[in-house]
């Protein structure tokens, strides 16, 4: 059987059918990898803004975990800390590849930007997962 390579698959796909594939979970699981989720959050932010875009990533990478059999994956903290990051650093870009060409913090040093909002350890807090804990060193926006 021949591995997929994410970068190769994933990004030659246009944003339609990554977003469609991605919310009937026919997307294959181990392409949805980091670069997938800021994907995700940048499309969502740029069709409809912050407020639904932390709505629907919740909801959909909630579903697509559970989907896939690996509901434990799913943390509202840190999708909702990773939405309000790509929005944070959102400006003109035409494309999302663009946008990461311009902020590759995102995909190399997300912990450490998200971790610089709480006084812990955001990632290992159990209830992270259920909830969203608003930040208590700087706020997001």
């Amino acid at each position: 059987m021949k591995k997929i390579q994410p970068n190769l698959y994933l990004y030659d796909m246009n944003d339609r059918d990554f977003l469609l594939q991605f919310d009937n979970c026919t997307l294959p699981p181990e392409l949805f990898d980091h670069k997938a989720h800021l994907r995700l959050a940048w499309l969502q932010i740029k069709q409809h803004g912050l407020d639904r875009a932390l709505e629907n990533c919740c909801k959909q990478i909630s579903r697509f975990a559970s989907f896939h059999g690996d509901h434990q994956k799913f943390n509202k903290t840190i999708t909702n800390a990773s939405v309000y990051a790509v929005n944070h650093f959102m400006a003109d870009e035409s494309s999302f590849e663009e946008f990461i060409e311009r902020n590759p913090q995102l995909l190399s040093d997300l912990k450490t930007l998200i971790n610089s909002h709480y006084s812990y350890d955001i990632f290992a807090a159990e209830n992270a997962r259920k909830l969203f804990i608003e930040p208590d060193v700087q706020p997001f926006i």
